[in-house]
C-alpha cells in the first residue's frame, strides 16, 4: 500500500497537481507544495481559526483537513483574494485601513472567514459578525477594530461589484 497519493486541484484559480504523503494536511500542502505562506498554523487542532481557507467556497480549518480531501476541489487562500491588478479585496482593504490586527498571525484566517460571511450575507448585523468571528481566536487585540473592519468591508462590497 502506498503512503502517497496524487492530487489535482485548483489553488487561487491555478491548477496544481502533486504527489503528497497521505498524512499531509491541507495547511501543509498549501504552505509547502504551493508556496503560499499566508495560511498560518497555530493550534493545529481546528480551534483557533488562523488556518482558515475556502474549500469549494466553504471556510475550513486547513490544519485538520487532509490534502487528499481537496482532490478535484477549488482552494482559495488569502493570497487569492486580491484581483489580477493587485487590488485588495474589500475585506483585506478594510483590515489594512483600520489596522484591525496587531501581530497579524490570526489575520489571514479572520479575513478568509469574513470573506465567507460576506459571500453569504452581504449586510451582516453586528451580532452576526460577532457570532462568525467567535470561531477565530485573536490573542492580541480586543476584536472591536476587527468587527469594525468587517462592517466596513460589507459597506464597501455593497457599494461596488462583488468578486
Amino acid at each position: 500500500m502506498s503512503d502517497t497519493v496524487s492530487i489535482s486541484c485548483s489553488v487561487n484559480g491555478e491548477p496544481v497537481a502533486a504527489e503528497v504523503p497521505t498524512s499531509t494536511t491541507l495547511a501543509d500542502f498549501i504552505r509547502e507544495a504551493c508556496g503560499l505562506t499566508g495560511t498560518k498554523i497555530a493550534c493545529g487542532h481546528a480551534v483557533c481559526g488562523a488556518c482558515t481557507v475556502h474549500l469549494d467556497g466553504v471556510p475550513v480549518a486547513s490544519c485538520s483537513a487532509y490534502a487528499f480531501e481537496a482532490d478535484g476541489s477549488e482552494i482559495r487562500t488569502v493570497e487569492g483574494l486580491e484581483d489580477a491588478d493587485g487590488e485588495l479585496d474589500p475585506v483585506q482593504a478594510a483590515f489594512a485601513d483600520l489596522s484591525a490586527f496587531q501581530c497579524g498571525y490570526c489575520t489571514s484566517g479572520m479575513i478568509m472567514l469574513t470573506r465567507a460571511l460576506l459571500d453569504r450575507d452581504p449586510n451582516p448585523s453586528g451580532e452576526t459578525i460577532r457570532k462568525w468571528l467567535n470561531s477565530n481566536i485573536c490573542r492580541c487585540t480586543g476584536y472591536e477594530l476587527i468587527v469594525e473592519a468587517v462592517a466596513r468591508a460589507a459597506e464597501a462590497a455593497n457599494a461596488g461589484p462583488m468578486r
